[in-house]
């Protein structure tokens, strides 16, 4: 039967709804809640060359487009006669993965009738690989847990108990994580059982001709619109906290006919701890923010990112090589869109939005009884926390919304189930949303605090604490963040830190950039702001000149 246009798009629409039934098993299944509630994972099916053809929808940019790379890795590796019916692969190798030991990848190949006809990744982020734990602390990668290589998790059908008594003996939180690992590979077979329905239903034997119709129709897309922009070359510079000093990231964005090119030639140098980002990270970040301006319609896979090309000097920052410390690599690695959108703001004004928290305010609380004697147990927590999103052409940014990452924050009360903490206190942070026409998202405020018998220790990875969002186009910066404990102390904003027993942790994250001029925001608009508690009165008073 000879297939149209027609018949190829309704199977591609019918591939998404495999990858996301693929994801929502992920979330139905796993152990940890950076899983479950949020959402820190990606799903997609690829063909026999390791072309990503389709990518679920739930999951974050981070993941799926450094997954994108992965599965061709994962084919050099295993090598194309060792591929089995029956066979499960995986690897947490940042450099072959998604960029630090913390995401594991687990690719399964796709069997029809005996032939191999393409695979099914995903990758989740688990609790806890050993080590220092989740935070920047580590001078090289191997203090910062268990580096996996890619190998064979299932061996046509047999699960490697070897490995998963390797990795079970190496983890904190055993339960959870070597649950992960299995729900990884249940959600791969989920999604190889409806292609199976898939190629049943529609009478194919392959997926060479409609994974070449995807591709092709994506690239060709995706070039047009490139060729849409004007020639030129647009240039931004941001700094960030960094570490143990200041990171300074620049990029030329260079369009030619179709062709774009983002240099990152500038940039910082390596540092010495986990903020440093591999360019699989980098390449996956900026490709999402161009994408998100540029071809925002237009479906993601290998087709639709091919037309970018991003490079970035090898030992900067952003070009980190093994075995350089990159654990908590998404904290400048977040940032990345923002400098890109800031170039594209001088190709196509209106598009790009103001600055934005961006950085998640990841934190992971090593829950730790007081007396050692006392049998208590201990616990690993982590917290997904999100600023404010920059504000629009058109409208204001969203609040405590996790832009670039797309993740979901954990709720107060998942999180308290999982540890012995409590959670006093989360609302949005008055005044944190940068002025303008259009006001910055809003941050939070969050208080947390050891329940009786423990004390806590927790790896801080926060930015925008010294550099908060910047406006765009007269708008105002959204507010600084800060992390202090309740008696006064302000702490670091990066590093394992202590918060003793009885006392409170305060996280004011930051807020978004502002775009255009304030004092044309709308008289209405201030009044509703400054009601609902948004904005200060000396804010509505000295920044929008509301007469009170």
């Amino acid at each position: 039967m000879k297939l149209n246009n027609v018949d190829y798009q309704i199977m591609w629409a019918r591939l998404v709804a495999v990858v996301e039934e693929q994801a929502t098993t992920l979330i139905r299944t796993a152990f940890s809640t950076s899983v479950r509630e949020a959402g820190d994972l990606s799903a997609g099916v690829f063909d026999r060359q390791g072309r990503m053809i389709a990518q679920a929808v739930t999951g974050t940019p981070g993941h799926v487009n450094a997954m994108a790379e992965s599965v061709t890795h994962f084919m050099n590796e295993i090598g194309q006669d060792n591929i089995k019916e029956g066979d499960v692969y995986l690897t947490n190798d940042p450099w072959k993965g998604t960029g630090h030991l913390h995401d594991f990848t687990m690719v399964s190949p796709s069997f029809y009738q005996g032939k191999h006809i393409g695979f099914f990744a995903a990758t989740a982020h688990v609790v806890d690989i050993g080590g220092r734990g989740f935070g920047p602390d580590a001078n090289e990668v191997y203090e910062e847990g268990l580096l996996i290589p890619i190998m064979k998790f299932v061996v046509e059908g047999e699960v490697n108990k070897g490995l998963v008594n390797i990795i079970r003996n190496n983890v904190r939180e055993q339960d959870q994580v070597i649950g992960d690992l299995y729900s990884l590979a249940a959600c791969n077979a989920t999604g190889d059982d409806r292609l199976m329905s898939m190629m049943d239903e529609f009478s194919l034997t392959e997926l060479d001709d409609l994974s070449d119709f995807i591709i092709d129709s994506s690239r060709a897309a995706t070039l047009a619109r490139i060729a849409d922009l004007p020639d030129g070359t647009y240039h931004n510079a941001m700094s960030v906290d960094g570490y143990e000093k200041q990171v300074d990231m620049k990029v030329a964005l260079t369009i030619t006919g179709d062709t774009l090119l983002a240099d990152f030639d500038g940039t910082s140098g390596l540092s010495k701890f986990g903020v440093n980002v591999p360019m699989v990270y980098t390449r996956a970040y900026a490709c999402y923010g161009l994408k998100c301006a540029i071809a925002p319609d237009i479906p993601n896979n290998t087709g639709s990112l091919l037309p970018f090309s991003v490079t970035a000097p090898e030992g900067c920052i952003l070009n980190a090589p093994h075995p350089a410390p990159v654990s908590v690599r998404h904290v400048i690695g977040h940032l990345i869109p923002d400098v890109v959108l800031g170039a594209l703001h001088h190709c196509i004004p209106g598009v790009s939005p103001a600055e934005g928290a961006s950085a998640l305010w990841n934190v992971l609380i090593s829950a730790r009884p007081v007396d050692p004697a006392s049998g208590l147990p201990p616990a690993e927590i982590l917290m997904f926390n999100s600023g404010g999103m920059g504000a629009r052409a058109t409208l204001d940014g969203l609040s405590a919304t996790a832009f670039p990452s797309g993740v979901s924050t954990m709720s107060s009360e998942a999180t308290e189930h999982v540890g012995p903490l409590t959670v006093w206190r989360k609302e949005l942070r008055e005044g944190s949303g940068g002025s303008g026409e259009f006001r910055g998202g809003l941050g939070q405020t969050i208080e947390i605090s050891a329940t009786q018998g423990y004390e806590l220790y927790f790896n801080a990875m926060f930015d925008r604490i010294k550099f908060p969002a910047r406006g765009l186009n007269g708008g105002g910066s959204g507010g600084a963040g800060c992390a202090s404990l309740d008696d006064g102390t302000v702490l670091k904003g990066k590093g394992r830190q202590k918060v003793p027993a009885g006392v409170k942790l305060i996280l004011q994250l930051p807020g978004g950039g502002g775009y255009g001029d304030p004092k044309k925001r709308d008289r209405d608009a201030v009044k509703a702001d400054l009601a609902a508690g948004y904005i200060t009165e000396k804010q509505a008073i000295e920044d929008y000149g509301l007469a009170i």
